[in-house]
């Protein structure tokens, strides 16, 4: 992996007027950076939507089809857990509490992931080389889909507007079966970590266990307890995972993969144009960033700007230092990417998917 270095110049010093304006905000407000009621109560209820279908599947006899729409509901329920929870969790926002932010990060090993390998890719390798191919893994999707101008383009790609949707369902299924394999092995490899590198060791063996311990669940479990075929229980373990991923994708694709974003490459010495925080604005894009339903539900990843810019601090205060960061960046004459409406962007986002599929000789 090439190294990439971001300026060091920023002769307006937008990030550190930025920056000081935020902090005075929580100053004259009095309040923390991190989660509050509304976060905790917002993590029950989501626990509660992946948790409580499940219990209800396991302990009532109701028809099949029932069943099937439960698991959507769980499906749903992950999703929220994975946005709202262990999100803010692993970037360390969720609590003031260190204890508190591990074990809500936790949740990851329920959601099919590991959260070494998921803080590695996303708060190491997204969050600081945002769409900067060969880097940011998150704009990375093998040959089946062509995110970036910069990645090789195949003639299948003139479909993936249109086959990419059914594709992103497999996002979270991907993780539980092969995905955190593949990662594990290549960032112990490489030596990545957030924070301090861990015991190889150690990593695998939570690896294998935790990955037990799911499957016990979510697969194993429901075999013992029920009285269906085996795999009508791995219909609905993949129904589950099929909503959460299509959910997932599609958010974190709003953000990053749209026509008004930047996939710059460094120089031939690895230098970018800009400094990290500036990077920020011309590679990510806000959407629906007034719809207070849409904030809700995704954990405030419709307010991409201020999450990759504040990723410390929790996303219940989005909404509010939206309007800090977006007059800010007029001021200093830097572009704010927002799409007012969660459809627009995924017009957008289709619309890109569209101009990428095309065969780069044709431009």
């Amino acid at each position: 992996m090439k190294k990439i270095n971001f300026s060091r110049i920023d002769k307006a010093k937008f990030f550190r007027t930025l920056n000081k304006r935020v902090n005075g905000y929580f100053k004259e407000q009095k309040i923390a950076k991190t989660g509050n009621w509304k976060l905790y109560s917002k993590a029950i209820l989501m626990f509660a939507l992946l948790f409580v279908p499940f219990l209800f599947i396991l302990t009532v006899d109701m028809p099949q089809w029932t069943m099937l729409l439960l698991m959507v509901i769980c499906g749903i329920g992950m999703a929220g857990v994975g946005m709202n929870v262990m999100h803010d969790s692993n970037h360390g926002s969720f609590s003031s509490k260190k204890w508190v932010n591990k074990l809500m990060g936790s949740s990851m090993y329920i959601l099919a992931g590991n959260v070494y390998n998921w803080k590695v890719q996303h708060n190491v390798l997204h969050h600081t080389f945002t769409n900067i191919k060969g880097h940011d893994e998150d704009i990375d999707a093998g040959r089946i889909i062509r995110f970036s101008k910069h990645s090789k383009w195949l003639k299948i790609h003139h479909l993936q507007k249109y086959y990419s949707v059914f594709v992103y369902g497999l996002l979270t299924i991907n993780w539980a079966i092969t995905t955190d394999f593949k990662q594990m092995r290549r960032y112990l490899k490489k030596g990545l970590s957030y924070g301090d590198f861990p015991n190889p060791t150690v990593q695998w063996i939570i690896l294998v266990v935790t990955k037990v311990l799911y499957y016990s669940f979510w697969v194993a479990l429901p075999m013992i307890v029920l009285d269906i075929a085996w795999w009508k229980v791995l219909i609905g373990f993949f129904v589950m995972h099929y909503t959460a991923g299509l959910i997932l994708s599609l958010v974190f694709q709003l953000a990053h993969v749209v026509p008004t974003t930047e996939m710059p490459l460094p120089d031939k010495e690895g230098n970018l144009e800009h400094t990290w925080a500036i990077h920020q604005l011309y590679t990510t894009s806000n959407f629906a960033p007034d719809n207070k339903f849409v904030s809700f539900w995704t954990g405030g990843l419709n307010h991409q700007v201020e999450h990759h810019i504040f990723p410390n601090i929790s996303h219940i205060h989005y909404g509010r230092i939206a309007k800090i960061v977006k007059e800010t960046a007029k001021e200093f004459n830097l572009p704010y990417h927002e799409y007012k409406t969660m459809t627009k962007a995924l017009k957008e986002h289709f619309k890109q998917l569209k101009t990428l599929g095309v065969n780069p000789a044709y431009h």
